[in-house]
């Protein structure tokens, strides 16, 4: 039974009315392309993507808790590179085991499980065809001392096809000196993908060292959302995102007679203000007005885990995003618990009440 919006509210504390009383006077709700029970048929029909890519989107959202509403809820496990396997499942040994993610996705309710090459195919024959994959086909590799901070390919598109898989996912670091050529392999993998009939994912990430100045502009609004519609320019089907946390980085990063970004001011004085949601809607005009849907990411674990999942669920549901991928607040607790926690986020999407702003 999904939660009423009495505990989304108690989730939400006193800033209750903040979120759920905003109303967008930025970007409207009508010139989004919102997400919806007929989300292929009406966004995916009539583009490039072929039927295959078309069936596997509709599984995605036919799979899970939130079957026929047309939005996402994903569990992403890469953390055992991005971050150190010991980093990441110290907390709860269990997830060493690839299995267990798996499971976790499934008893969560989740839409479809992402993870490594090693993880999915370790267990594909067992549930590639009971949950939708969606194999990460780069990452970073922090073992290298110094830590250096790239995306490498890992496998090939053709090996995540092979298992079974429905999408395949991928990181770009937009702003690093690599971006270019992990540009151009992203795409290139994309086009692979899409003619095999898999989703396209694209972690629209920002790393340079440059955008750290009075504030870390690597969750601006503005340069998040120019990173979204580079990832929609090379054909992602689905974007993810951290949800911005401030916006002005163009701006900070004008030095002298820099035209950084060519960048307009009504960006600032007309598509956003500083509230959460219309920073977030900011990001979704970025992804076609929405008609490649954004999912935000869940962030890190922390002692406020469900209150903040429940928030960030809400900032994006209201506006106008297509769901949230959330990975380490699940798995880094027991798996009851770690369901628990996916299924507060999916109650956000399946309440009513909560509208788009």
């Amino acid at each position: 039974m999904p939660a009423s919006i009495d505990s989304i509210t108690k989730s939400l504390g006193d800033k209750a009315d903040f979120y759920l009383n905003h109303k967008c006077k930025t970007i409207a709700k009508e010139r989004l392309h919102l997400p919806g029970p007929d989300w292929v048929d009406r966004i995916f029909a009539p583009t490039n993507r072929s039927n295959r890519v078309l069936n596997n989107l509709d599984w995605m959202l036919n799979t899970g808790r939130l079957a026929g509403t047309g939005y996402l809820s994903i569990l992403p496990v890469d953390q055992g590179i991005e971050h150190s396997a010991g980093a990441s499942f110290a907390k709860n040994p269990d997830y060493f085991d690839s299995e267990n993610i798996v499971k976790l996705a499934i008893e969560g309710g989740c839409n479809a499980v992402a993870s490594t090459f090693g993880v999915l195919a370790s267990v594909s024959r067992k549930y590639a065809h009971k949950i939708p994959f969606l194999v990460k086909i780069n990452h970073n590799q922090i073992l290298t001392y110094p830590n250096t901070f790239d995306q490498v390919m890992y496998g090939t598109v053709k090996e995540a096809y092979d298992m079974g898989a429905a999408a395949v996912g991928a990181t770009i670091y937009f702003g690093s000196p690599e971006s270019n050529r992990q540009i151009i392999e992203v795409a290139n993998a994309f086009a692979e993908a899409h003619s095999y009939g898999m989703v396209t994912v694209l972690w629209c990430y920002l790393r340079n060292p440059a955008f750290k100045k009075d504030k870390d502009y690597h969750v601006s609004a503005d340069l998040t959302g120019q990173a979204n519609h580079l990832g929609v320019t090379i054909q992602a089907d689905i974007i993810k995102q951290k949800l911005p946390e401030n916006n002005g980085g163009y701006t900070a990063l004008q030095m002298g007679d820099s035209s950084y970004g060519k960048i307009d001011k009504r960006v600032y004085s007309e598509l956003t203000t500083d509230h959460p949601i219309d920073l977030c809607r900011y990001q979704i005009a970025n992804c076609y007005m929405g008609r490649a849907g954004l999912i935000n990411s869940g962030g890190a674990s922390g002692a406020h885990d469900f209150d903040e999942a429940v928030t960030t669920a809400v900032i994006n549901k209201r506006a106008g995003g297509m769901g949230l991928i959330s990975g380490r607040k699940a798995f880094q607790r027991p798996l009851a618990e770690g369901a628990k926690l996916l299924n507060a986020v999916q109650d956000v999407y399946l309440c009513k009440d909560v509208t788009v702003a």
